[in-house]
């Protein structure tokens, strides 16, 4: 029997909406579409009130309706599929655990190849975008995933170093300095311990680039998976609404909107935030028709449809996608717990980091509330809700 579950695989979804579950337990006709779906509650910041004022916001040239149809790529759902849950074709490896990222955000080693500190990093590289812009090595030791990144010297994270991690108060502290770092980078200011950002006093300068640097796009993601792993998931939805806010509806960053559609959103674990944040970005799309990453309309006799859309065949539809239902995906745990017509710069430099290394993880939380919420109990994690209803650890 021992031999038998050690051989046994987890059958890995082959099309879009095998990987996307994120309206399989809504519709259409569940919620108006006019109302405010967003999740976002009546209380801003205040650079969100100036904006709401009069957006005095530079508009670049490019609009919505310039972009090129596209259509969902598999590369990605595949990709984010297997991180929200958990890796689940994970081998853990034989090679001892020496909890290198833990070690390294105790400030016990430095970072391989270059031989930098994490204390380093944090106080003399803030506001060095130069360098935050041209080293390409540090992003993986910054924020590890249990997956291979394109620095071979980072280690992969692995589930006891992961608790570790979150136990840590340390590491804890200097993981959100790093992440706050980064968001100073990308123009974006932390304003309090329950993740909600807002655009920071140099936002114009650093949209601009923002939005002509495509390969942060990449780093974006693997700071949102980061975030997941290490024990804040209710981070994500603040600095993913605000990217859908800017890039659809002041088209300050509108390069980013097919990374935040086809990627961002759906490293959420949470469907029920996923649809939140799909709804709000639905109302602001342009054209409207051409939105691919909505649920799947229903037949006249009252079941989901069964046709075929621009997500998956590649034939251009008028209407918004179909995506098939796929009952209990987001339910699948263990014991414990993007290819389109159009492939954009993100698609593209994912696929060579799929290249690059196998992707691995390991079996870990559910999808659901209740999942997310034991999972916090079982590692320790105390914590409250933002205006997401999402847990923000202590």
């Amino acid at each position: 029997m021992g031999n038998l579950l050690g051989s046994w695989r987890f059958k890995e979804p082959s099309t879009v909406e095998e990987c996307d579950s994120t309206w399989g337990s809504d519709s259409e006709s569940d919620e108006p579409v006019a109302e405010d779906d967003s999740g976002i509650s009546d209380s801003v910041s205040p650079a969100e009130s100036d904006r709401a004022a009069g957006d005095t916001s530079p508009q670049l040239t490019e609009s919505p309706e310039s972009v090129p149809k596209m259509k969902r790529s598999f590369y990605a759902a595949r990709d984010l599929y297997k991180y929200r849950h958990s890796y689940p074709n994970y081998r853990k490896s034989r090679q001892p655990n020496e909890y290198r990222n833990l070690r390294f955000y105790l400030n016990k080693i430095p970072l391989v190849p270059d031989g930098i500190y994490i204390e380093e990093i944090l106080t003399k590289w803030r506001g060095d975008y130069d360098k935050l812009e041209h080293n390409h090595t540090y992003i993986q030791w910054l924020f590890p995933l249990r997956e291979q990144g394109l620095n071979f010297y980072a280690h992969e994270l692995t589930q006891d170093e992961i608790k570790e991690f979150q136990s840590t108060r340390e590491a804890k502290r200097r993981f959100l300095a790093a992440y706050s770092l980064m968001l100073d980078f990308y123009g974006i200011k932390l304003l309090d311990k329950s993740g909600n950002v807002a655009r920071a006093p140099n936002w114009q300068e650093r949209f601009q680039h923002l939005n002509e640097s495509q390969h942060n796009y990449l780093r974006i993601t693997r700071i949102l998976k980061s975030l997941g792993e290490l024990g804040y998931e209710a981070f994500k939805a603040p600095l993913v609404h605000l990217f859908l806010e800017e890039s659809l509806c002041h088209n300050t960053i509108p390069n980013m909107q097919h990374s935040v559609l086809e990627y961002y959103v759906y490293t959420i674990r949470l469907p029920a935030t996923r649809r939140r944040l799909l709804r709000y970005a639905r109302q602001h799309y342009r054209p409207a028709h051409a939105f691919l990453w909505g649920p799947a309309p229903k037949r006249r006799g009252g079941g989901v449809g069964g046709s075929v859309g621009a997500g998956s065949s590649g034939i251009r539809a008028p209407a918004p996608t179909p995506e098939r239902q796929r009952r209990g995906e987001e339910s699948i745990t263990s014991t414990s717990a993007s290819s389109g017509i159009i492939v954009s710069s993100h698609d593209a430099m994912m696929c060579q980091d799929l290249a690059g290394g196998g992707m691995k993880g390991c079996a870990g939380l559910g999808s659901n509330m209740a999942g997310l919420e034991g999972a916090l109990r079982i590692v320790g994690v105390r914590g409250e809700r933002n205006k997401y209803n999402e847990i923000v650890p202590l």
